[in-house]
């Protein structure tokens, strides 16, 4: 759904060389920096004394100055850093006064630099978190210096390339965040005051960035930390399941603030729905992150296909993985996530010997319903699960249902495109483990159309058929999702896994009246607990179903007449899924 030319700027197209290919990428005039204090002016009126921020903070002219923001604590800001290609950008850098010797933690997004609206003198406060969490000098998503520079370090809220006053066009995910990343690493570890050991944190956009930033090995770069970063943003952003998703394009453009051009990723997916040299260029050599990286996700978010791959692909032995049901923000600044990721910098960007090797390589949280968990924190060796062991649910079209064995009778359902959908479903007879990646297999039919847009949700029910959601931010999430445009069903079988189908989103192939189609869908990783007498539902439809969910999305779907689903004898229609056997059983004791 493309926005109105009064919504939006005039796109410019600029011939670029990207991948040895000649492409067109589109640029929009970024919208203007507001002056400070507007944040502040959009706080709720009353007694309220905090403004729940939406992401996006106060944007004011330069103003090179050195200050104390706390008793011991100064702040360097606007400081100028030249890029390779003489681009200027600028950074507030805070650290403790008359302190060398330190080590300095990047924060890197487009959100800008300062989100204080210390101007009308109102905190900010991120929603999930409890008030008084962070200071106004914590960027949004980012590490307070209120906090890490009394522990020693030094913070760099960074605006990047066309941010703000940072001069240059913004780009996202590609050639020039990487080299200035590389550029501004160097550039902070020469300072007098710093040990020569930088590191990365913050999330969502923050951690993004870090994937590409230390995919070019900048010497000085001693540890990162994304915690909830999507990695590909072909596949986690702006395609997922290879179609487009617009919702957050209007929620988006707010954050794009500068003085020049911003590219255009919207336009861009439009233009070049396949996978092309554009999108590739913007995914990360894992390989090449070789320093050591705490990674995080939670179980409810989008970012949480990024995250786990991102782990499991990275090249440093010395990675560690910690999953939860919450929403990204109440995770990082809990009393337990500060504490946890201080004993990570402290051991890697100041060489204090405090134990955090004998940290598990993962902890995963397996959850329950609404807002319990079976177990978190639980220690394990890697992800997927070492004793993971992969068991087929066929579908039984005719009985909506699965069957733990092959189901010998072809029949088929069928549902609106646009606005039904099929579910199936199983009850478990005890208690039941599913952590890791699933994969739904279906075969399917479009009756009056040549494509189907396909979404996917794995759901609990209890013993009476009630939804028994997770819960994040006191909303219900809709269900672990999975989707597929069909057209693009061909998998690269090289890169493929048992539990997780790699698209390559280059080989449209429409559908014939009457064929009958293979598919694999991909489903994102989780964790739960089925006990027994409960139910595992799969959903099948051509559209999104929000449900009480507050993220923006939404879908450009290509759905029309009936979905037909297959199953029984000649379609092995099935849901592949990650069971989880316990580690001991005593007697009638299971210990998990």
């Amino acid at each position: 759904m493309a926005e109105s030319t009064a919504q939006a700027p005039q796109i410019i197209w600029k011939k670029e060389t990207i991948g040895g290919e000649e492409i067109e990428v589109a640029y929009r005039e970024a919208m203007r920096p507001e002056p400070l204090g507007t944040a502040a002016s959009r706080a709720p009126k009353g007694k309220l004394p905090t403004y729940v921020v939406d992401g996006w903070g106060d944007f004011p002219p330069l103003n090179p100055r050195t200050y104390e923001i706390a008793p011991g604590i100064i702040c360097e800001q606007d400081v100028a850093i030249p890029m390779r290609d003489g681009i200027i950008t600028y950074c507030d850098i805070y650290r403790p006064a008359n302190q060398t010797n330190i080590p300095v933690i990047i924060a890197w997004s487009y959100y800008g630099k300062r989100p204080s609206a210390d101007s009308l003198h109102i905190e900010w406060q991120t929603r999930g978190v409890p008030y008084g969490s962070h200071s106004n000098h914590a960027k949004f998503e980012g590490p307070d210096p209120e906090y890490w520079c009394h522990k020693g370090y030094a913070i760099a809220n960074y605006d990047m390339r066309g941010v703000n006053n940072s001069e240059g066009d913004l780009c996202f995910w590609g050639k020039y965040e990487r080299s200035d990343g590389y550029d501004l690493i160097e550039w902070l570890a020469e300072q007098e005051w710093c040990n020569g050991k930088v590191g990365m944190a913050g999330n969502s956009a923050l951690a993004m960035a870090q994937w590409r930033i230390a995919a070019e090995q900048p010497p000085h770069l001693a540890a990162i930390a994304p915690w909830e970063g999507a990695a590909d943003a072909y596949r986690e952003l702006y395609n997922m399941g290879g179609f487009t998703e617009y919702g957050f394009r209007k929620f988006m453009w707010k954050a794009f603030k500068g003085k020049n051009l911003v590219e255009d990723p919207f336009a861009m997916i439009e233009r070049y729905p396949l996978l092309n040299a554009y999108w590739q260029s913007k995914i990360p050599d894992f390989e090449k992150i070789e320093v050591p990286a705490y990674i995080t996700t939670g179980w409810n978010h989008f970012h949480n296909r990024g995250a786990v791959n991102g782990f499991r692909l990275i090249g440093s032995k010395q990675k560690w993985l910690r999953t939860h049901r919450d929403f990204e923000w109440p995770d990082q600044y809990s009393r337990e996530g500060i504490d946890d990721l201080t004993r990570f910098f402290d051991r890697y960007l100041k060489g204090i010997r405090n134990g955090w090797e004998s940290t598990p390589r993962v902890r995963i949280e397996v959850m329950d319903a609404y807002d319990f968990d079976d177990q978190t924190s639980r220690a394990e060796t890697d992800f997927p699960l070492a004793r993971t062991e992969y068991r087929k649910l066929y579908l039984d079209a005719a009985k909506n249902a699965l069957s733990q064995v092959p189901v010998e009778v072809e029949s088929q359902c069928r549902y609106d495109g646009n606005t039904g959908k099929a579910t199936f479903d199983i009850t478990f007879n005890e208690e039941t483990e599913l952590s890791g990646y699933m994969k739904l297999h279906l075969w399917v039919e479009a009756d009056g159309n040549d494509e189907m847009d396909l979404f996917v949700a794995i759901q609990k029910l209890d013993a009476n058929g009630k939804w028994l959601p997770t819960n994040a931010l006191g909303k219900s999430h809709p269900g672990t999702p999975g989707k597929l445009r069909v057209s693009l069903r061909e998998t690269d079988p090289e890169k493929s896994t048992e539990f997780q189908p790699y698209y390559p989103y280059n080989n449209p192939q429409k559908l014939k009246p009457g064929e009958i189609v293979p598919v694999d869908i991909e489903i994102w990783p989780s964790s739960r607990t089925w006990h027994a007498g409960e139910q595992l539902r799969v959903e099948v439809m051509g559209h999104y179903e929000r449900i009480d969910w507050f993220e923006p999305f939404a879908w450009n779907t290509d759905n029309k007449g009936t979905h037909i689903i297959h199953s029984g004898g000649r379609y092995d229609s099935h849901l592949l899924v990650p069971y989880i056997p316990p580690k001991y059983v005593a007697g009638n004791r299971v210990y998990r």
